[in-house]
């Protein structure tokens, strides 16, 4: 899943059309319940288990790409 893609999944989460590449998940509006939301669509769409920990340490689509592919 590439940073368009996730930056995507952010923004149907969000509800925030604003977010891009480099948007911090929980400074655009973000919480733990809607991440989790994030994490359960990267493992249906790439079948990539993260855990909250990763998703805390990559909170912008960009850093979550990277993540993901590291993962591969």
């Amino acid at each position: 899943m590439n940073a368009d893609a996730l930056a995507d999944l952010f923004r149907r989460v969000l509800e925030n059309p604003d977010v891009s590449a480099d948007s911090d998940f929980f400074v655009s509006g973000g919480d733990s319940l809607l991440a989790t939301r994030v994490l359960s669509g990267i493992a249906r769409d790439c079948g990539v288990e993260l855990g909250f920990d990763d998703f805390l340490s990559a909170p912008t689509p960009g850093a979550l790409a990277e993540k993901i592919a590291s993962r591969g």
